[in-house]
């Protein structure tokens, strides 16, 4: 038969062995155990001759099939009346006679047959007892079979578990198939050719387009009758449709054939993962849209803060200019000079005193009511934001679970750090001196003479060295005279204007000093309080920035060993 192969089979399965082992590199980092093995078996049964799985209930016959399909003239598989064991049975070449047990459900079987070199067999137990072991079939040798041979009771080819076992089969790994009606002469020709046809119809319905029907008798076989037996047409089939020719093709289609559905597995349990990844980002992106939803609304209260203090002051400062403009008019500056002639008492110092005294109570008092009402609705916004945050995360969604069998190790450590982040904002929201008014905003009580009055005071202070250092009135002398009075009215006057305008310009810069440290201060603090909670998130922004390179990797290894396996077909 080695002639028969094709004479490149070789090197393009050497392709396909280091194809294979990047594809176990990736299946070994999804952590499915069971698909790691699946993998690492063809890699080690690549080299190895073309594998057949002998599958049909007790009784069908199997036993008998493979002792004349080997025709060694021994009898390699135990034929009995009733099932003796439901093991499964791998035979191959050796050099020696020798069973080894691998397993409860395996055992290799060593024979020196000169087939065996080319063909390795592989009898399953009936499909009537294969429940418990399917899964040794299924994920250690249907992967890797070049041709699942189902042998029926040529007398009744419709038993239902073998049926079922072929739906599994061929649902899952879309194998080459071929059937086998075993114990032909026990039929007449009228009945087997119904059957045959019965066969075939029940094949076409469960997917296969064109069956492949093999009539034969293992016992006409193994007795010499060989024209009978129809053993020939099914060997012929082999040779021209599995070992040679475009057999070897078809074999290292099966391994590319396998090599895709591995990729298909790995690719739903990627699909989860990605599913699990867009959720977390979704996740993200709403607490960030909360924030700056909130952020926003504080932002705007702020103006409306600032708006308002800025009204109070306004009206409180005008007041102020309204009384320095009537109180140093002509007369009422002579009237509190005369006054201080003849009294050690100076009401023009007196006034000038009260009037900043009143101001700066005025404003200390309206500020502070505003402040007060703005700050304390400032704090709440903020407060709300840290509680939307909150809601959001203890209701997030960590509940969406992987395939057990893909990811473990991910799935678990993305569950982690979403407790923690519940259980770290929980901490957080629960420290409410973070969004008290006084953590807020804590030298509102004292803002009015360190923002609002320092300007003004400065002033009042100008206007106290004006009228007791000038030539407003003669504290020697004890006696104004006309010409001084006349003096005195004109340089007032001139005097007053000047200080009106310069304790107006002060009043503006006071203005705007409040204003730019109001703005300033809250919505530094805000910015604060937005940049605490997403520390919060700093571990699960982690999480999703390494989940996208790792599916990143994953893609790019998959579409690469995908571009190879395209390439070897």
């Amino acid at each position: 038969m080695s002639s028969l192969i094709n004479k490149n089979y070789k090197n393009t399965i050497h392709k396909i062995e280091t194809i294979l082992k990047e594809l176990s590199n990736v299946v070994r980092n999804t952590g499915n155990k069971e698909l790691l093995e699946t993998t690492d078996d063809l890699i080690s049964r690549i080299h190895d001759p073309f594998m057949f799985v002998v599958v049909g209930e007790v009784k069908a016959g199997k036993s008998s099939f493979i002792n004349a399909l080997l025709d060694t003239g021994t009898e390699i598989c135990k034929a009995a009346p009733s099932p003796i064991t439901d093991v499964i049975q791998q035979i191959i070449y050796g050099e020696k006679s020798q069973e080894i047990t691998v397993n409860e459900f395996l055992k290799k079987r060593y024979e020196p047959v000169e087939i065996l070199k080319d063909v390795a067999i592989v009898d399953t137990p009936g499909t009537n007892t294969i429940v418990k072991n399917h899964q040794e079939i299924t994920e250690r040798f249907i992967p890797i079979s070049d041709l699942v041979v189902f042998v029926f009771e040529a007398k009744n080819p419709y038993r239902q578990s073998a049926w079922d076992f072929f739906e599994f089969i061929h649902k899952e790994w879309r194998k080459k198939i071929v059937f086998i009606l075993q114990q032909k002469d026990l039929l007449s020709e009228k009945d087997l050719k119904i059957n045959t046809e019965g066969l075939e119809k029940f094949a076409i319905e469960k997917g296969i387009k064109k069956p492949i029907i093999f009539s034969v008798s293992a016992k006409a076989e193994i007795e010499g009758n060989y024209e009978n037996s129809n053993f020939s047409a099914f060997r012929d089939y082999i040779k021209t449709h599995i070992t040679g020719g475009n057999g070897s093709k078809l074999k290292i289609f099966n391994y590319i054939q396998a090599s895709e559905r591995i990729i298909d597995r790995i690719n739903e349990g990627i699909s989860l993962r990605k599913l699990q990844w867009d959720n977390d980002k979704t996740f993200r992106k709403d607490t960030i849209d909360i924030m700056d939803n909130q952020y926003e609304k504080s932002i705007k209260k702020v103006g409306i803060l600032v708006e308002n203090t800025v009204g109070i002051y306004n009206t409180t400062t005008q007041e102020a200019i309204d009384e320095l403009r009537s109180g140093l008019s002509i007369p009422s500056v002579i009237k509190r000079s005369f006054s201080s002639i003849f009294s050690k008492k100076k009401p023009l110092k007196k006034w000038l005193e009260n009037v900043a005294l009143q101001m700066e109570k005025d404003l200390t008092n309206g500020l502070k009511n505003k402040l007060d009402i703005h700050v304390g609705d400032i704090s709440d916004s903020i407060q709300q934001m840290a509680q939307l945050i909150d809601i959001k995360v203890q209701r997030s969604d960590n509940s969406l679970k992987n395939n057990p069998e893909f990811f473990k190790s991910v799935t678990e450590k993305r569950t982690k750090v979403y407790q923690e982040l519940k259980e770290t904002f929980a901490e957080f929201l629960s420290q409410s001196d973070n969004f008290s008014g006084e953590k807020l905003f804590p030298y509102n009580k004292n803002i009015t003479p360190n923002v609002a009055t320092g300007g003004s005071l400065a002033v009042i202070g100008v206007l106290l060295t004006a009228f007791t250092h000038g030539a407003i009135f003669d504290i020697t002398g004890g006696v104004i005279t006309g010409v001084g009075i006349i003096f005195t009215g004109a340089s007032i006057g001139f005097q007053r204007n000047k200080i009106l305008k310069n304790f107006k310009n002060e009043i503006k810069q006071g203005k705007l000093n409040l204003e730019k440290e109001l703005s300033e201060k809250l919505t530094s603090y805000i910015k604060s309080i937005k940049e605490k909670i997403n520390q919060n998130f700093s571990e699960f922004d982690t999480l999703i920035s390494t989940e996208e390179k790792s599916l990143k990797e994953i893609d790019d290894n998959i579409s690469r060993i995908k571009s190879g396996l395209d390439k070897l077909k």
